[in-house]
């Protein structure tokens, strides 16, 4: 009770960050105990909300300022040539709103994000709409699915629901992501040798 609505904003702030923490369990707690009356609905949405959004923006300053360097060390000691990392580049620039907006909803994507918003260079206040945006949207339907659910269920069986669906969610991301670039890959081999 005491440090509940600070706890909620700094969770959020700091996954945000890029800094890999549990976002959406701490959103959960906070809206399970919103619905016993423990803490106020609106406060715990509001400090959701506003801690992804003060986190995406500064991880987006931290991709558009330092991040394109950080990710060409990383590409070098993985091998990966500055024309391949251009061209991931240009593919997450031509979806970087829908990435920014629907990324709240996958546990790493939302952590990644708003940096790789920053090193697309994607434009500051198109950046703000869609970070404003997913991160109401997605503080809504978290704190409100356990704020509903959790008259039902225990707090433990919604966390591991939630945990699982976002597992599943993010396998299934991978998947639309990374077939197509293997097909991709293949059809460039195949022409490579038949010429």
């Amino acid at each position: 009770h005491q440090y509940g609505y600070w706890a909620i904003f700094v969770g959020i702030l700091l996954e945000n960050l890029g800094i890999p923490l549990p976002g959406e369990t701490v959103t959960l707690v906070g809206g399970f105990l919103a619905g016993n009356n423990e803490l106020n609905y609106w406060f715990v949405v509001g400090d959701a909300a506003t801690g992804a959004a003060i986190g995406g923006t500064c991880g987006y300053w931290i991709g558009r300022i330092g991040g394109w360097s950080l990710l060409m060390r990383l590409a070098s000691l993985l091998r990966i040539s500055e024309v391949k990392v251009l061209g991931i580049k240009d593919k997450f620039s031509e979806n970087a709103a829908k990435a920014v907006f629907f990324g709240r909803f996958f546990a790493l994507l939302r952590i990644f994000a708003s940096p790789l918003a920053g090193i697309a260079e994607m434009p500051f206040a198109k950046f703000m709409l869609y970070n404003l945006l997913g991160a109401a949207a997605w503080a809504g339907a978290m704190v409100s699915l356990a704020f509903f659910a959790g008259k039902i269920v225990s707090l433990e069986q919604l966390v591991q629901w939630v945990g699982q669906f976002a597992i599943l969610a993010l396998l299934i991301l991978v998947a639309v992501i990374a077939i197509p670039l293997w097909l991709e890959s293949r059809q460039v081999e195949e022409i490579k040798t038949e010429e």
